[in-house]
C-alpha cells in the first residue's frame, strides 16, 4: 500500500468515525509504530522457535508479555519485547543448567573381567571320534594325542557311543582347559590341563537313596495291579522273580491276591533318576503269605531270603517263560496232529513268537539242534540227577551254544512253532534220572540256607524291613475296613 492510498483511507476513517488526526506527522508516526511492532513480534517468534528446536528436552521459564498500546517511542516497544525472562527464586520449576554430554568409551571384550569359565556341551553323533569333535571345535590334534595317551582312565574316549555327552571347557580368554566325558548320570571322566600337560580322574556321584512303598490287590493280573500301585514294569518283573520259585504266576494267581513292597528310589539334585532294589516284599497267594527280605553279604553279593534265613532261590525256576498261558498240561491227551491218545510228557506254554525262553536252573547245554517232532530244541543237564528240555523254538540265543554252561534265568532261545506244532508255544519237560515229572507239581530242591556264622547279622539287619512289611499290612487291612 503506497502513501497516497493510506492518506485516502485515513480520510474515509475520519468521515465515518469522526476521528481527527492532529497532523500528518501523527499519521506517519502511527504507521512507523505499527510496522515496528510487526517486525519485533516476528523477530521474537522466530527467536523462540529457534530456541525450542535447539533445546527440545528443556522446559523454558516463560513470562507473560503485555503488548503496549501504540506509542510515539518505537524504541521503547522494542526494548520491552526483547528483554529475556528471568526465573524467580520462588518459581515452582527449579532452574537447571544444561548438562554436559559425556563421550561413551568402548572397552574391548578381552578386557572385561569375568569369574565364570565357558563350557560347550556336545552330543556324540554316530561315527564321532574325539579327533573329529576337536576338529569341529578348532582344537589341535596335539591336544587329542596328549589326552588319548593318558592310558587306562581314558579308554572310554577311544570308543565314543552315540548319545553320550562331552563338555569342552575354556577359561575367560577362550583357552582350552579340559573336558568332561559324561558316561551316565552317575559317572564322568574329568580331563584337566595343567603346566605339565593333562591329568585324568573318574568322578562317581552317589545318589540320595529314599525308601518307597507300594501295595496292591490283584483283580486281573499282577502286571495291571502293579501298574495301578505305581510300580514301573521292571520292578513288577523283579517282584515276580523273587517269588517265582514258590508261586506260578500263570496258574496260582487268584482274584484278591495282594502284595506289599518296600523298595529304593535314587535321586540326584532332588530329581528321581531311577528305582533301586526291592528291600522287602510280601505276596499273599490264596490266603498264604510269602515273605522275602534282601541281605547283602560281605563280598557285596545281595540275595533274597525268608525272614528265618532260608534262601528264596531254588535250584530251579517253576516256569521258563514269564506270564504265559498254559495250553496243554502234563498227562495223557489226544495229540492235535497225530490224532491219537499219547502221554504228554511236559507242559505247553502258549506265548507270542519270539518270547524269550529262560533256563530254569544252572547247568550245561548238551543238545542244541533239531530233534524230530520237537523241532528246534535245547536240552540242559543239571548234574547227574536233573535235566530239562525246551522245544519248538523259533531260534537260539547265539551265546548259548552246545557245551556251554548257563545260569538260571539266562535266555537260551525264543518261542516258535518248529516241529510238530499247531501254533507258537514252548514245550517244557522236567526229568529226574531220565524219568519225566510234571513240571507244575514236582518238588523243586532248595538252595542252601544262609551261613550260620552270619545268621545273627542277618537277623539284626532285616528286622527293620520285617517291621515295615507289618506296618504296610496293618495299614492295608485298616484301609479295607
Amino acid at each position: 500500500m503506497n502513501y497516497r492510498s493510506f492518506i485516502r483511507r485515513d480520510y474515509k476513517l475520519q468521515a465515518s468515525t469522526g476521528w481527527q488526526p492532529s497532523s500528518f506527522v501523527s499519521k506517519r508516526t502511527l504507521v512507523v509504530s505499527g510496522l515496528s511492532l510487526f517486525t519485533v513480534l516476528s523477530v521474537v517468534f522466530l527467536f523462540n522457535l529457534t530456541d525450542a528446536n535447539a533445546n527440545p528436552s528443556t522446559d523454558p521459564v516463560t513470562q507473560a508479555i503485555d503488548i503496549p498500546a501504540p506509542s510515539d517511542d518505537a524504541q521503547s516497544v522494542v526494548r520491552q519485547l526483547s528483554l529475556p525472562a528471568k526465573p524467580e527464586a520462588s518459581s515452582a520449576i527449579p532452574f537447571a543448567p544444561p548438562q554436559r554430554k559425556l563421550k561413551a568409551s568402548i572397552v574391548p571384550s578381552a578386557e572385561i573381567p569375568t569369574t565364570r569359565n565357558k563350557q560347550v556341551r556336545i552330543k556324540v553323533r554316530r561315527g564321532d571320534t574325539l579327533a573329529a569333535i576337536f576338529s569341529r571345535n578348532k582344537l589341535s590334534a596335539r591336544d587329542v594325542h596328549n589326552i588319548i595317551t593318558l592310558g587306562k582312565p581314558v579308554r572310554g574316549l577311544k570308543n565314543l557311543h552315540p548319545g553320550e555327552h562331552i563338555r569342552l571347557q575354556y577359561d575367560a580368554q577362550d583357552r582350552f582347559t579340559g573336558l568332561v566325558h559324561e558316561l551316565d548320570k552317575f559317572q564322568s571322566l574329568h580331563i584337566q590341563r595343567n603346566e605339565n600337560g593333562y591329568t585324568a580322574k573318574q568322578v562317581v556321584r552317589k545318589p540320595d537313596v529314599r525308601i518307597a512303598y507300594a501295595s496292591g490287590s490283584i483283580q486281573n493280573s499282577l502286571f495291571l495291579a502293579g501298574q495301578k500301585a505305581g510300580m514301573p514294569e521292571n520292578l513288577i518283573m523283579e517282584l515276580a522273580g523273587i517269588f517265582g520259585w514258590d508261586i506260578d504266576f500263570v496258574l496260582d494267581i487268584r482274584r484278591d491276591d495282594s502284595f506289599h513292597v518296600v523298595y529304593e528310589e535314587h535321586y540326584l539334585d532332588g530329581e528321581k533318576v531311577r528305582n533301586g532294589n526291592i528291600l522287602a516284599a510280601e505276596f499273599i497267594n490264596q490266603g498264604k503269605s510269602f515273605r522275602a527280605v534282601q541281605y547283602t553279604h560281605a563280598n557285596g553279593r545281595s540275595d533274597y531270603y525268608t525272614p528265618k534265613g532260608y534262601s528264596m532261590r531254588k535250584a530251579f525256576l517253576r516256569t521258563p517263560v514269564d506270564f504265559s498261558r498254559i495250553s496243554s498240561r502234563f498227562g495223557k491227551r489226544k495229540h492235535p496232529i497225530l490224532n491219537s491218545m499219547r502221554l504228554h510228557k511236559g507242559v505247553d506254554y502258549a506265548a507270542k513268537r519270539g518270547t524269550p525262553v529262560r533256563a530254569t536252573g544252572d547247568g550245561k547245554i548238551i543238545h542244541r539242534a533239531r530233534k524230530g517232532g520237537y523241532g528246534k530244541t535245547v536240552v540242559i543237564s543239571h548234574g547227574n540227577k536233573y535235566s530239562t528240555l525246551y522245544a519248538h523254538l523259533s531260534n537260539y540265543n547265539r551265546k548259548a551254544r552246545s557245551g556251554s554252561r548257563v545260569k538260571q534265568g539266562q535266555v537260551i532261545g525264543y518261542v516258535g512253532s518248529t516241529g510238530r506244532a499247531t501254533g507258537p508255544h514252548l514245550h517244557y519237560e522236567f526229568r529226574v534220572y531220565g524219568g519225566h515229572r510234571n513240571p507244575l507239581t514236582v518238588k523243586l530242591p532248595s538252595a542252601a540256607p544262609i551261613d550260620k556264622r552270619i545268621k545273627q547279622d542277618f537277623l539284626n539287619k532285616t528286622q527293620g524291613l520285617i517291621a515295615q512289611l507289618d506296618g504296610l499290612r496293618r495299614t492295608d487291612i485298616a484301609f479295607a475296613q
